[in-house]
């Protein structure tokens, strides 16, 4: 009997051990599952780019209270523009044209609105909140200009 409660109690403490894990050798890569835009390194196509039906529209103002850069932590790093502020009626649309960096990495940034001449709308601010992908780029210092004044700056 002894013996039974011997082999028992032996039988649960190695039960109980943790078995050791399987890690990968130090030859063997580790991947993350492949993105559908991961060949490129231009911006995904943004709501806020203009449109075909943008030339029979009416370019307007955008007043913009608050702008500043999110850096998300990838490699390499992926930039968007982060911006708040008012529409002229709640009828315009937002539009925004990024221009490639130039000579001196500045990235400029045209913010406005578009709206249908011809229709009637209520004359009232409509806030908006609002991020614009601007993508990922070579390594360098950037400064990021929106509608002639700075953004923001990061390094990639």
């Amino acid at each position: 009997m002894k013996i039974r409660m011997f082999l028992l109690l032996m039988l649960l403490a190695v039960s109980c051990v943790p078995q050791p894990q399987a890690t990968p050798g130090p030859d063997t890569a580790v991947t993350s599952p492949p993105e559908a835009n991961a060949s490129t390194n231009e911006p995904n196509v943004s709501p806020f780019s203009p449109q075909p039906g943008d030339a029979d529209l009416t370019r307007g103002n955008v007043y913009i209270n608050e702008s500043s850069l999110v850096i998300r932590e990838s490699y390499p790093p992926q930039i968007s523009l982060s911006m708040s502020g008012e529409l002229p009626t709640p009828c315009n649309r937002l539009r925004a044209e990024v221009s490639p960096p130039d000579q001196e990495n500045k990235i400029m940034v045209d913010v406005y609105t578009v709206i249908d001449p011809d229709k009637v709308c209520i004359q009232v601010l409509e806030p908006f909140e609002e991020n614009i992908d601007l993508g990922t780029f070579p390594t360098g210092h950037y400064v990021v200009w929106v509608n002639g004044e700075m953004a923001g700056e990061f390094d990639a």
